[in-house]
């Protein structure tokens, strides 16, 4: 039995990849944003281990959530499922005063990396428009280019990728992978979106628990359990290395050095 760490797991795929684990006897920690939420999520997954709370779009809440996982132990395996989509007309900023969808989708799971006990497997949740995206790690907040949520989010992807990609090289002991789920039917996606929202969670929760060989690798992108390509920017290891130094500088939190070194 593994234990699992879900962040963004109240509803749509997180909750869904918590079910599917839950169903094989792992042991699931939910996240959720507030209290309200959490509610939620207890009604949803009875069988849950623990659940974690805090607001990931707030420094200070992601280091909450850190220290209430760290006070469950050492997790086999973290998620970072939580994100916020691309349909936001404005740029909304932060408490910390920073871009939404970044904080969200890229800062907040980098503080979690940093901060939370290493488990032995990182899996973090792209998308396939993170091949949009632009690496534009002058302008991470949307202050030197006009407002475009959907190429926002887009980034955000791709950035998702490269902090996977830069874990994996970075900490050789830890397996870390990125997948995209495909365009399913969640809030996120809209009903209209054409792929199988029944597909939707399983790589996620194979990565994380799976002894299946091609699931124990470690720097790879995944489709329905198959390896996709990437954006190119995501493997280049000068993006990745400024990608972490940028995110530390606006987090005020390094990442900790390698267990072992490659």
């Amino acid at each position: 039995m593994s234990r699992v760490l879900i962040t963004g797991s109240t509803d749509g795929l997180g909750l869904m990849a918590a079910q599917r684990l839950t169903d094989q006897s792992h042991s699931v920690v939910l996240h959720a944003r507030n209290e309200a939420r959490a509610n939620d999520a207890r009604a949803a997954l009875r069988g849950s281990a623990a659940l974690v709370i805090g607001d990931l779009s707030s420094i200070a809440q992601t280091r909450a959530v850190a220290e209430q996982a760290n006070a469950l132990g050492t997790f086999d395996a973290v998620i970072h499922n939580a994100g916020v989509g691309y349909r936001e007309a404005r740029r909304v900023e932060t408490e910390d005063g920073l871009e939404h969808v970044f904080a969200i989708n890229v800062l907040a799971p980098y503080l979690l990396t940093a901060l939370i006990n290493r488990p032995k497997r990182l899996i973090y949740l792209s998308s396939g428009m993170h091949r949009s995206g632009e690496p534009r790690l002058d302008d991470l907040q949307w202050t030197a280019r006009p407002w475009n949520g959907a190429q926002a989010y887009a980034d955000s992807k791709l950035y998702d990728v490269m902090l996977a990609l830069g874990i994996a090289r970075r900490w050789p002991d830890v397996l870390s992978n990125a997948l995209e789920p495909g365009w399913v039917a969640t809030k996120m996606g809209g009903p209209g979106a054409p792929d199988n929202l029944a597909l939707g969670s399983v790589t996620q929760a194979w990565l994380a628990v799976s002894d299946d060989p091609a699931a124990t690798v470690t720097g790879g992108y995944f489709y329905h359990q198959r390896p996709r390509s990437t954006h190119p920017a995501a493997r280049s290891a000068v993006l990745q290395n400024e990608l972490l130094m940028r995110c530390a500088d606006l987090s005020g939190v390094t990442l900790p050095e390698p267990h072992t070194a490659r």
